[in-house]
């Protein structure tokens, strides 16, 4: 009778653990800043190319203001699943401020020469809503008049 006592009360231990660890691990994903979910998505979308990334971090509707970009899921999917076999996305320097956050960031395979952008994104109710960013080819501190790097900023 004791050793079944003590089975139940190890099993409603560890019931309770488990109930507790699954509960702080949600509050964990609901508690992430504005900041860590855009470098999440980008990660999921642009490292493991994640389709179900589009679903998962980008809201409904998804505003895009590239204007070579459409609105919404679709379109950034069919981004993700045209990426060549050589492309890398690699992050730098990432600001958040309220609702936005800047991440800058290399594309290399976007282009016949890796590419730096700004992106920015609007962030609401844990969703990547909006998006602007300004891009350019790289240029390397050697082939710079003032011998800086553009990326990584330090």
């Amino acid at each position: 009778m004791a050793k079944r006592v003590f089975q139940i009360a190890m099993l409603s231990a560890l019931l309770v653990f488990s109930t507790s660890n699954i509960y702080s691990q949600s509050k964990k994903i609901k508690k992430m800043t504005n900041k860590e979910l855009v470098k999440t998505a980008m990660t999921a979308a642009f490292v493991n190319r994640d389709l179900s990334a589009t679903d998962k971090y980008f809201g409904t509707p998804y505003i895009q203001h590239n204007p070579h970009i459409k609105n919404g899921h679709d379109e950034l999917k069919k981004i993700i699943q045209a990426l060549p076999a050589n492309f890398r996305y690699e992050q730098g320097l990432v600001i958040e401020d309220g609702e936005f956050v800047m991440i800058h960031g290399r594309y290399i395979g976007w282009g016949p020469n890796p590419m730096l952008a700004m992106d920015v994104f609007r962030v609401k109710d844990g969703k990547l809503v909006e998006h602007w960013d300004v891009m350019q080819e790289e240029v390397t501190a050697d082939k710079a008049v003032n011998g800086n790097a553009m990326f990584p900023i330090k």
